[in-house]
């Protein structure tokens, strides 16, 4: 019989984790109740580490979630209440989203991208959380959006909800909220489309607080009431996607699934340049994804995983559905193809729609056709199952770009002549296998160089920008001795020494 050690956490969100960063934990788990095992997974580098957990939170559709730099959670929504770094409710967290609607789901709402945390600008205290919900059992659009604040000094430094429910405005939308930073490193830009009539909401974000809300018409057609589209961006926020479908004369049955390109600016916040993509010709298209360096991007119905070449806007089917059933032996559920997530290592993961045991992932997003490597059901949870929640994480790491012709209104590291890579090795001393920390220039890929005592260079890899974290695993071959490690991004470079000693 196989021996699963579970890791008893019941209450406990905040764990030490080993990534560095806001977007490096992802939630998962649907069963409500707290004898019902959940998981989480670390997301560090080129793998992944699952835990198995028991917490209050389940998630059904709808996770926002955000980290501290250091990788330690601090707060998780599935729409219907806050939780704290120790993963109960946060002081006056409950009761989001009220409507008749968000009443029939009290363990979680089953939107997806219908919520997403932000920190608010130049402010390392309060942050927002940007929801919305159903107008009614009825009703398939989202009611509107709304904000609820949440300031981190209260209730002994785990957070307290300090404005709740606040509408910004009201109309019928689709169900996805997007994000993405501003030009000007500081502020953020907020989206959602207006449902049957697409129209762009934006709304700016600034130390303010929603400082501005506009509407952008988009010429693309559609009647369909409660569209479930996301709305993400590329990792360097140039581009915008969407999938909308058609609906086929008054019967209403959809006609073709679509993806909509938009480019992107991000001083203005106006989109332009749409591009429409018929992937799916006659089945409704789900997830949505680009690739960490914004060449591919990725779309999927339930039986299908497309992929956009985004120079020459070509399409290539990369994966069928091949009929696999989790959990195995139960003929319950399909693990077929719904949301999709962009995590943190550059590897895409993707959700079922139905309530599974397993995750699907492409290995290598930025490679073209099948050699992106999609890999299905190949992620075992073991003790829990998962219903089609991601977590909406935008780019958190963007910084600034004045080509665009705003100024770069931060105040951090992007405004230093000299780089701070805030470059670290552990353990150290080693015996040739540890983790490199680092922070890379904003929007810029580097590479780590290893240099013995006499200059000679023993071990290379490239890091992609989206990347804050590696393992660097030394040849077997190299004596013990003192090592120079070095970062160079541009014209940037750091170093730091490392002590190798071979027993």
């Amino acid at each position: 019989m196989r021996i699963i050690k579970l890791v008893l956490v019941f209450f406990v969100f905040a764990i030490n984790a080993t990534g560095q960063g806001y977007n490096h934990q992802w939630l998962l788990g649907n069963y409500y109740f707290l004898q019902d095992p959940k998981g989480r997974m670390f997301i560090d580098n080129n793998s992944i580490t699952l835990q198995t957990e028991f917490r209050k939170m389940p998630f059904l559709g709808t996770q926002a979630n955000i980290s501290d730099a250091n990788g330690n959670l601090l707060m998780a929504s599935n729409g219907i209440w806050i939780a704290n770094a120790t993963g109960d409710t946060m002081l006056n967290g409950g009761g989001l989203n009220p409507s008749p609607f968000t009443s029939n789901w009290m363990f979680g709402l089953p939107i997806s991208f219908s919520n997403i945390f932000l920190s608010f600008p130049n402010d390392s205290i309060n942050y927002l959380l940007i929801h919305s919900t159903l107008w009614s059992t009825l009703f398939p659009a989202l009611s509107g959006i709304y904000y609820t604040k949440v300031d981190l000094s209260l209730d002994g430094g785990l957070g307290g909800v300090s404005l709740k429910n606040d509408t910004i405005f009201s109309d019928s939308l689709s169900w996805g909220i997007g994000a993405c930073r501003h030009a000007n490193g500081r502020d953020w830009w907020v989206v959602a489309m207006r449902d049957r009539e697409p129209e762009l909401y934006t709304l700016l974000l600034t130390p303010n607080g929603i400082d501005t809300v506009f509407v952008q018409p988009i010429s693309f057609a559609s009647n369909r009431v409660g569209n479930v589209s996301s709305l993400v961006f590329s990792p360097e926020g140039g581009h915008l996607l969407y999938c909308l479908p058609r609906d086929q004369g008054s019967g209403g049955s959809v006609a073709n699934g679509t993806v909509l390109i938009f480019d992107f600016d991000r001083c203005t916040g106006l989109v332009n340049n749409m591009n429409s993509i018929e992937t799916s010709p006659s089945s409704y298209l789900w997830g949505l994804a680009f690739s960490s360096s914004g060449n591919y991007a990725y779309a999927c119905n339930s039986n299908y995983i497309f992929q956009i070449d985004m120079n020459n806007l070509s399409v290539n089917t990369v994966a069928q559905y091949d009929g696999y059933i989790s959990p195995p032996g139960d003929p319950c559920c399909a693990t077929s193809f719904m949301n999709m997530y962009l995590a943190a290592n550059g590897k895409i993961y993707v959700t079922s729609g139905s309530s599974v045991q397993h995750l699907t992932v492409i290995n290598y997003p930025d490679s073209a056709g099948l050699a992106c490597d999609v890999q299905q059901h190949s992620i075992d949870l073991v003790d829990y199952l998962h219903l089609r929640s991601v977590p909406n994480h935008p780019n958190y790491y963007l910084g600034c770009d004045t080509t665009l012709g705003c100024p770069c209104l931060t105040t951090g590291i992007e405004e230093h002549i000299s780089h701070d890579f805030r470059f670290s090795v552990a353990p150290n001393p080693t015996s040739g296998s540890f983790k490199i920390t680092y922070l890379l220039p904003q929007n810029h890929p580097g590479q780590l160089e290893v240099f013995d005592i006499s200059g000679r260079q023993i071990y290379e890899m490239n890091l992609p920008h989206w990347s804050t974290m590696q393992e660097v695993i030394l040849p077997k071959s190299i004596s013990s001795g003192v090592y120079n490690c070095v970062i160079t991004s541009g014209v940037e470079r750091g170093s730091s020494k490392v002590v190798v000693y071979k027993e």
